[in-house]
């Protein structure tokens, strides 16, 4: 297996990468005369947050409600060999907002997990495959490098903020987060936005990495396709559509 840890050593985590802040809510007033602001200049924080050094966007759906698509900008580091740490922002710029998690871990790692736990995770293959997984800022060998690694991958992400539902504070509970498997599933005009903005072409990426091969998804990864949603019961009153009953399946 390829280590994953070598792309992330040699990433580069461009901030203002994609423009400013991607949802619709309205930036934050923090600014650099807050306490908040003057403690984290004084303390100028190292570790763990300097090691999320790569930098990963795609497309994601809210688990049993696809019609729910979103932009996941998220942040990475290397624990193993076997497993990858992600912060998921819904933006790239200084105002964006932290979101959700998503911890990646190998095919290997996959299939020792019970089957009740494969339920919650997602596969990488078509991420890699399709062209919608990006790498911003890597040189593309580097870029092909790491797809090649990621598309044997599996995820497991929540959403903690439903930013584009919520964009002031972090209403609610978490939300189990899911990855598209096949062509026809991701709205074109997300994705055509996504592209331009970064300045790259999931059509191109897609046939560059025709000759990454992978294998097809273990049995119990991406669930949703084949049975019931699965998310954490309410744990307020707030209404959320957009975690109701998927009509697209």
């Amino acid at each position: 297996m390829i280590k994953l840890g070598f792309y992330v050593l040699g990433a580069v985590l461009l901030l203002a990468c994609g423009g400013d802040h991607t949802s619709s809510g309205t930036p934050s007033t923090a600014s650099s005369e807050t306490p908040l602001a003057k403690t984290k200049t004084a303390q100028n924080p190292t570790n763990p947050a300097r090691q999320l050094a790569l930098y990963l966007n795609k497309l994601q759906f809210y688990n049993g409600q696809r019609a729910s698509q979103f932009e996941a900008h998220h942040y990475c580091s290397t624990l193993s060999e076997d497993l990858t740490q992600c912060v998921i922002f819904d933006g790239a710029g200084t105002n964006a907002k932290l979101m959700g998690v998503e911890y990646v871990i190998s095919e290997r790692l996959f299939k020792t997990l019970p089957d009740d736990e494969k339920k919650l995770w997602h596969s990488y293959r078509y991420d890699v495959k399709s062209g919608m997984l990006v790498a911003p800022g890597l040189s593309p060998k580097a870029e092909h490098n790491l797809m090649s690694a990621l598309v044997t991958q599996y995820g497991k992400t929540w959403q903690l903020w439903h930013t584009d539902q919520d964009p002031t504070l972090p209403f609610g509970g978490p939300a189990l987060v899911m990855d598209f498997t096949r062509d026809g599933q991701i709205d074109p005009s997300l994705l055509q936005t996504r592209d331009r903005r970064l300045n790259v072409s999931s059509a191109e990426k897609r046939q560059l990495r025709s000759d990454i091969l992978g294998r097809p998804p273990v049995s119990g990864a991406d669930a949703w396709q084949n049975g019931p949603r699965i998310q954490l019961p309410a744990l307020t009153r707030r209404n959320y559509p957009h975690l109701q009953k998927d009509t697209l399946r």
